[in-house]
């Protein structure tokens, strides 16, 4: 007989953020308004499920707005651009349609503000995540990136007192706090954001792993190899005493991960669709799990309006 568990946790909240709701709306809104082919820069989110479904609609995904044919409608997606991309854009003659996260868009303003100011800005991400190559853009002179504590202990600028901390929106939260507290004590008069730059979904789907894994034998987390706050939530898991492992659907989950686990926890990262997490919940209870349970952690009421473009279109239509 295959392992099943006693008992499922279904950590909440879990799946899509506001921002992700937002891009992908945005691209399905652009295929309605104006037929296919939507040309998408990069994958709209960082997920395989999501970019799959879009493309069988019409939605063509491209590397570069290079790569856009002259005149047509282009959606960045939800990680952010950064300048020369709007410029690149503009001379093709492109039509652009901006999907960036609200909350990506507040990072890229701090970083247009500090340099302007004269500070050389630490951002902490990780490099060649398109969040953090967008960031860059705005300040490419102005910018340093940091992945780690280690990083910030060999950080040289050229002027200690006038130096400002930014973000990706994504990381795990207590790494990331554990690196603003070593540049504050390398730096005192270190500078920072007005608000915290990791995304509050970021932020509540990892406090919800983080009280559920300690309940659980495994941690299940539904998304993509590529999504960085899926692969936080796996962290999260390992550190918090569960067995976790990160998959796309339901298929990739293996025996051995089952062998004499009683309870099972699952999440799903900010850019996984809802569907997954009950495909995963109805392949366990065919295996004759019955006991299934919300982990409610934090309730979430955030909504972002589409983009203006599309808003107006909506209206015109």
């Amino acid at each position: 007989m295959p392992s099943a568990p006693e008992k499922l946790y279904l950590a909440a909240p879990r799946g899509y953020c506001a921002g992700v709701d937002r891009a992908v709306q945005t691209v399905e809104r652009a295929l309605e308004l104006y037929g296919p082919p939507v040309y998408v820069r990069k994958e709209i989110v960082h997920n395989k499920h999501v970019v799959a479904q879009l493309r069988e609609r019409g939605a063509i995904f491209v590397d570069q707005e290079t790569e856009v044919p002259e005149g047509q409608t282009v959606v960045f997606s939800a990680h952010g651009v950064a300048p020369g991309v709007h410029a690149q854009s503009a001379e093709r003659g492109l039509k652009t349609i901006d999907a960036t996260c609200p909350l990506v868009t507040k990072v890229h303003v701090e970083a247009k503000k500090f340099a302007a100011e004269g500070h050389t800005i630490v951002l902490i991400g990780h490099a060649g995540h398109e969040e953090v190559e967008g960031t860059m853009g705005e300040a490419p002179d102005s910018i340093v990136l940091v992945e780690t504590v280690e990083d910030v202990d060999r950080l040289e600028v050229e002027d200690p007192d006038r130096i400002a901390h930014i973000s990706q929106t994504t990381l795990a939260v207590d790494e990331t706090r554990a690196i603003i507290v070593r540049l504050r004590e390398r730096f005192p008069n270190i500078v920072g954001p007005r608000t915290d730059d990791i995304c509050y979904a970021t932020t509540n789907r990892q406090m919800a792993v983080r009280q559920m894994a300690g309940k659980c034998d495994l941690v299940l987390v539904i998304g993509s190899q590529n999504s960085s706050n899926s692969n936080r939530l796996v962290e999260v898991a390992r550190d918090h005493g569960a067995d976790s492992y990160l998959i796309d659907n339901e298929t990739q989950v293996r025996e051995e991960w089952l062998e004499g686990k009683r309870i099972v926890g699952i999440t799903s990262g900010a850019s996984a669709p809802e569907e997954l997490v009950q495909r995963l919940v109805a392949f366990f209870r065919e295996r004759g799990t019955t006991a299934v349970e919300e982990f409610e952690v934090v309730q979430e009421d955030v909504r972002f309006m589409l983009p203006k473009t599309i808003r107006t279109a909506l209206a015109a239509a």
